[in-house]
């Protein structure tokens, strides 16, 4: 897609949300705000979006192993999910592009 929003979020529990609600999930990059998220997706998808919630996941504390060379930390990712709520009788085609 573009750097802003990497990918939509497509589980059972996404899916219930945006035909119930009309919310939509995406993971979005780290570093967007809330309006940059707004504009990017009216832009792509040509709707109007009345509320971003976002989310981060990821970073905490660092796993740690013990290898042949030492002990050796990691972090986990960081990451960042938007749910999107659109517009009352509009919706959001996920699956076009498959």
């Amino acid at each position: 897609m573009n750097s802003i929003i990497k990918k939509p979020i497509l589980t059972e529990k996404a899916t219930t949300d945006s035909e119930v609600n009309n919310r939509f999930a995406f993971v979005v990059d780290h570093k967007a705000n809330k309006i940059e998220i707004k504009n990017e997706i009216e832009r792509i998808y040509g709707k109007t979006v009345v509320d971003v919630r976002t989310m981060r996941y990821g970073g905490g504390k660092a796993k740690r192993k013990y290898t042949a060379k030492g002990i050796a930390e990691q972090r986990n990712s960081l990451w960042k999910k938007a749910i999107v709520t659109i517009a009352e009788g509009e919706t959001i085609d996920l699956y076009e592009n498959i």
